[in-house]
């Protein structure tokens, strides 16, 4: 092992370490009663690296992906976890070594790699067009097999899709389509950006290109009924910066954040680039949007807001303020109808929070319901940034009221994901999904809760043997 991981929370220590192994479970034991109508997929995403990385900065961000799904059917819960066998995963097995710098930094990566594909597969999960991705925003969907998680490579999309792809698409729930987004993908730390569509059957529809204000790492944005919106926050990328030995992704304070508003559509529909209109604020972060919908002449938008981005540096390699790298709930207001470029910022709630869900047929609409996984109480100034969070949470932004469920003392929850109990059944009523890691017992569960009752406490709980690494994004598929 390098013998820098061993002070590396995100390599060594406790549930951030990789899981080096790949399982198979039938039947996972069940405490309580699994929901009958509860039959699909649940499939989570994260880095686990293959080996100890090269460089001193290695970043969890980074790591090689690892699938993990639970099937549930019949009151059975079967379990299997596969690395994406992506092209970097495979040269690195290969090797038996590390060749891949941080990010792909070039200066840190084995010269034998320069310009291959470093992609990890590592961040999100997407099923969509009866077919299985795992996203990481620097490269292509990466496909796998919906059932034993066999890798089946990047995908292009008959060449459609040739560099980036955003880890956070959006699915229309009234048309289908899948609305995409990528930065830079014209070339590393261009401020390019470029936004398509692709229909119910992975067919991409529309691709236009745009310039943003400056080269960002764009991780997330928003689709209404109406409208796109891209953030594009001073989390700049710079590849001169990289090679002087700085970091490649740092926050840089001397920017403002921007967020471009456009017309749903193509240029000669009446929407598209000819219609992108910039908004601007002070300097704020956005990894995850909630949702956003159209409220006749004005945008409003759910986001977890952190004033610096959180566990990045800046330009010169100085940790920022955890304080203020910690994220809450924030509203977002944008008004069309005049030609100012300010909108306005609100706080929602008070605990430090992130990972926000919502019940997805209501993207783009106005919902009434988000849940996410935040901090039971405030954090010492010291910790409040951290991401290893005790609780999940449902809101309800009709009456402002927050319900809550906490994990014993040292358990972290990851991202609920929601599954509605019908089809036809009203927002928010449905089962959450979310996987714990039990640190006493050095293992992970998936827990299911009834999504009206989040204080009543799970109503399943699926126990695995070992360990699902702390991880970030995951996806439902439906046996339905």
């Amino acid at each position: 092992m390098n013998p820098t991981t061993q002070t590396n929370p995100y390599f060594f220590t406790g549930n951030y370490a990789p899981l080096g192994e790949e399982h198979d479970i039938a039947a996972l034991d069940i405490e309580g009663t699994l929901p009958p109508g509860l039959s699909g997929s649940l499939y989570r995403v994260g880095p686990s690296p293959q080996y100890a990385p090269r460089d001193n900065d290695y970043h969890w961000f980074s790591g090689d992906g690892m699938v993990h799904a639970f099937h549930i059917d019949a009151g059975v819960v079967s379990y299997r976890n596969r690395w994406a066998r992506t092209p970097k995963w495979q040269l690195e097995h290969e090797a038996g070594r590390a060749l891949f710098g941080t990010f792909g930094n070039p200066a840190t990566s084995d010269p034998l790699v320069q310009g291959l594909n470093g992609g990890t597969a590592n961040t999100s999960m997407l099923w969509h067009g009866d077919r299985l991705f795992a996203l990481e925003e620097s490269h292509q969907p990466f496909e796998l097999d919906a059932h034993t998680l066999a890798s089946k490579g990047h995908q292009s999309f008959s060449g459609r899709v040739d560099s980036r792809c955003t880890a956070h698409p959006k699915a229309d729930p009234e048309t289908g389509e899948l609305h995409f987004f990528a930065y830079s993908p014209d070339g590393p730390c261009s401020p390019t950006m470029r936004y398509g569509v692709m229909d119910r059957h992975c067919e991409v529809t529309q691709l236009q290109s745009f310039t943003a204000p400056h080269a960002s790492m764009a991780h997330d944005f928003m689709v209404t009924r109406g409208h796109v919106l891209f953030p594009v926050t001073p989390l700049t990328l710079s590849m001169e910066r990289a090679m002087r030995g700085k970091p490649l992704l740092a926050w840089d304070a001397s920017l403002r954040t921007h967020v471009g508003v456009m017309r749903r559509g193509s240029d000669s529909g009446g929407g598209g680039t000819g219609t992108l209109r910039w908004f601007d604020t002070d300097a704020c972060h956005v990894f995850h949007v909630m949702n956003a919908w159209d409220d006749g002449d004005t945008i409003v938008a759910y986001v977890m807001q952190s004033e610096t981005a959180p566990g990045l540096p800046d330009a010169e390699g100085r940790p920022g303020d955890p304080a203020a790298m910690a994220a809450r709930l924030c509203r977002w207001t944008f008004d069309l109808r005049g030609d100012g470029t300010a909108f306005q910022r609100e706080y929602l709630d008070d605990l430090v929070a992130e990972f926000p869900r919502i019940d997805e047929r209501y993207t783009g609409r106005r919902n009434r319901y988000g849940f996410y996984t935040c901090h039971a109480t405030p954090r010492a100034r010291g910790d409040a940034e951290s991401v290893l969070y005790d609780s999940l949470a449902r809101f309800d932004f009709d009456t402002g009221k927050r319900e809550m469920h906490t994990l014993p003392p040292g358990d972290v929850v990851s991202e609920p994901v929601f599954v509605p109990r019908a089809a036809d059944a009203p927002e928010g009523d449905g089962w959450l999904l979310a996987v714990a890691w039990r640190a006493q017992e050095e293992r992970s569960d998936l827990l299911v809760f009834d999504a009206r009752d989040l204080e009543a406490g799970a109503v399943a709980v699926a126990r695995l043997p070992h360990r699902v690494p702390f991880g970030f994004h995951g996806s439902w598929r439906s046996n339905a």
